[in-house]
C-alpha cells in the first residue's frame, strides 16, 4: 500500500507538505502543488479513511435513510439513491444507506456515535417521528419530501400539490367533468406519506375550482386489486372519463381491464400517469404523464447537504416544477350517452 512518505519521497517534499496539499490547510505553491498531485496520481494513493477523518473532523460520509417498503415503487426510490450516491461521491463523499424501517433509532444512531456528517432522508411523513430528534441534534441534514412543518429543515421534492392540480387542469381542457383517481396502497396513506397526501390535496382544490367530481381510491395496484377498485369506481361514478394514476403497479393492469371492458384509451377513458419517464413510454400505451424528475432530486439533495456541511447553506425549501407531457393515453371527453 502506498503511503504518505512514499508521496512525498516520489514528490521530492516533506511529509507535512503533502499534508498540507491534502488538507488545503496552508497556502503551497502551484509548482509543489502540481508536483505533489502528479505523484499522487502516478502511485495510486488514496488517504487512509481514519486519518483524514481525525484530521479534519470530518467522517466524509452522508447516511442516507432509505425506504425498503412492498407498498413503495422501490425502482423509483433506488434511482435516487443511485444518484445521491453518484454525486456524492462527486464532492469526495460516500454514503451509508439505512433503512427508513429503523426510524427515529438510526437517526439518534448516526447523531450520536458521529457516524456521518451529514443525513439525507427519503419517504418522509407528515408528521415525521425522526423529525424532533433531527432538529434537536442541528447535524446537516436534508429531506427528500416535505413534512407538514418545514421549518428549520431543508427539503427538496417535486411540487407534488402542483402536480395534482397539474392533471386537474390537463383533464377539465379536454371536457372531462367527472375523474377517477388511483392512488398508492392504503398503507402510504396510513402514514400520511407527504407526496401522496400533497398529490390529492392539490388535485382535489383544483378540481373543486374548475367543477370537476372526484372520486379517490387508494389501490395495492396488483391485477386483482386494480380489478376491485375499477368496479367499484364505476358503480359509483358510471359517468367516469378520465383516470389519474399515482401508483406505478397499478398503470399496466389498469389498462389492461380496460382493454377488457371494451374502453377505448383515449377515445373512452383518458389516463394520465404521475410516473417515471420509462413507465410513461414502454407500456402497452404511451401515457400522457408527470414525470419523477429522481435525479434532479438526487443531484439538489446532495447539493444542499453538501452546503450545508460546508456552513455554506440555511433552510430552504426546494420545490421542483412538475411537467406534464402529452402522449396517446389522453384526449377529448367522449360526448355524453343518450
Amino acid at each position: 500500500m502506498v503511503t504518505l512518505a512514499d508521496v512525498a519521497q516520489h514528490a521530492g517534499v516533506s511529509a507535512s507538505t503533502v499534508s498540507y496539499v491534502l488538507s488545503g490547510k496552508r497556502t503551497i505553491s502551484a509548482l509543489t502543488r502540481e508536483r505533489v498531485e502528479r505523484s499522487i496520481t502516478e502511485l495510486g494513493y488514496h488517504p487512509n479513511a481514519g486519518a483524514r477523518a481525525l484530521a479534519s473532523n470530518r467522517s466524509n460520509i452522508i447516511a442516507l435513510m432509505m425506504p425498503l417498503r412492498m407498498d413503495m415503487y422501490l425502482p423509483v426510490m433506488t434511482e435516487i439513491a443511485i444518484g445521491i450516491a453518484t454525486h456524492a461521491r462527486g464532492y469526495g463523499f460516500d454514503v451509508l444507506m439505512l433503512t427508513s424501517e429503523e426510524g427515529p433509532e438510526a437517526v439518534h444512531r448516526v447523531v450520536g456515535s458521529g457516524l456521518a456528517d451529514a443525513i439525507i432522508l427519503m419517504d418522509v411523513e407528515l408528521d415525521d417521528a425522526r423529525l424532533p430528534l433531527l432538529r434537536e441534534s442541528g447535524r446537516p441534514a436534508v429531506l427528500i419530501g416535505l413534512p407538514a412543518t418545514t421549518t428549520g429543515l431543508t427539503c427538496v421534492d417535486l411540487d407534488f400539490t402542483a402536480t395534482g392540480a397539474l392533471c386537474a387542469e390537463h383533464l377539465a381542457a379536454l371536457g372531462h367533468r367527472e375523474i377517477a383517481v388511483i392512488g398508492e396502497a392504503p398503507a402510504v396513506y396510513e402514514r400520511r406519506t407527504g407526496f401522496a397526501e400533497r398529490t390529492i390535496d392539490g388535485l382535489r382544490a383544483r378540481a373543486r375550482a374548475l367543477g370537476l367530481q372526484v372520486l379517490h381510491r387508494p389501490c395495492e395496484g396488483n391485477y386483482a386489486a386494480m380489478a376491485g377498485a375499477l368496479a367499484q369506481i364505476f358503480s359509483e361514478r358510471p359517468d367516469v372519463t378520465g383516470f389519474v394514476v399515482q401508483n406505478e403497479s397499478a398503470v399496466e393492469p389498469l389498462l389492461g381491464l380496460l382493454r377488457q371492458q371494451r374502453r377505448a384509451v383515449p377515445e373512452d377513458i383518458s389516463v394520465v400517469a404521475i410516473c417515471p419517464e420509462q413507465v410513461a413510454v414502454h407500456g402497452s400505451v404511451r401515457l400522457t404523464s408527470v414525470a419523477i424528475p429522481a435525479r434532479d432530486m438526487a443531484r439538489h439533495a446532495v447539493e444542499q447537504v453538501v452546503a450545508k456541511i460546508e456552513g455554506r447553506a440555511g433552510d430552504e425549501v426546494v420545490l421542483l416544477e412538475p411537467e406534464l407531457t402529452v402522449r396517446a393515453s389522453s384526449g377529448p371527453a367522449p360526448a355524453p350517452s343518450a
